[in-house]
């Protein structure tokens, strides 16, 4: 596979993430997989049928309902890789993980009774028994960081992201592998803390997004 932007150590890739041959083992796997259960990503029904701040529509997560079919996200491929995970949204799919820590990312907005919608979102950690809480806010269109930027049905903040990296405690110029990189809220963070990283999309759309949210010079994309 042919990389579709590649510099200082961060590659991407547009594809099939078990399509790829890794370079060599990843010291980390962090990724936000498709959830598998036909999420409902037209979000208009929380702003009473206007569309999103940018002025679009969100269509259906391709790479959930092509790659997963809608049964439920299927972990094995990424276990099987024997090395460790953070996961996101596993507890729709805890049932095929082994024991681990979990992280709780808290997303409540202070002093509002109910969110937009789920109060917090959980990784599932490889690695202890623990449970972890970051609190950022990021409810509907109140965010304490990335405001206004509406990039992604499932988009995450890069600063969760980074917190996720900083608790691994990875070394210096470490791999991170991203198999499902969505707008690259991974890639960034991996880019502000030194780490090597290797990111996967299936849509096109989401690997040019990812790779102009990187630029801050000249990068040459694979055509």
């Amino acid at each position: 596979m042919i990389p579709y932007y590649s510099h200082n150590g961060i590659s991407i890739y547009h594809g099939d993430c078990r399509a790829l041959t890794l370079p060599e083992k990843p010291a980390l796997i962090l990724a936000d997989p498709p959830y598998g259960d036909d999420h409902d990503t037209d979000y208009t029904r929380f702003s009473g049928g206007s569309k999103r701040a940018d002025g679009g529509d969100w269509t259906r997560h391709a790479g959930e309902r092509i790659a997963h079919d809608t049964v439920g996200f299927d972990p094995s491929h990424l276990l099987a890789l024997g090395t460790e995970c953070i996961l996101f949204g596993a507890n729709r799919y805890s049932d095929t993980l082994p024991c681990g820590s979990w992280l709780v990312w808290d997303k409540r907005s202070p002093g509002v009774e109910k969110s937009v919608m789920s109060d917090a979102e959980v990784a599932w950690w490889s690695r202890g028994r623990g449970v972890y809480i970051y609190d950022h806010m990021w409810d509907g269109f109140r965010r304490k960081t990335e405001q206004f930027l509406y990039i992604h049905p499932t988009q995450k903040p890069v600063a969760l992201m980074r917190w996720c990296l900083q608790r691994a405690k990875l070394a210096p110029g470490a791999l991170v592998y991203d198999p499902y990189m969505g707008s690259g809220p991974i890639a960034q963070a991996c880019k502000e803390l030194g780490y090597r990283y290797v990111g996967v999309e299936l849509v096109e759309q989401y690997c040019d997004i990812a790779a102009r949210r990187l630029q801050q010079e000249v990068m040459e994309l694979a055509s």
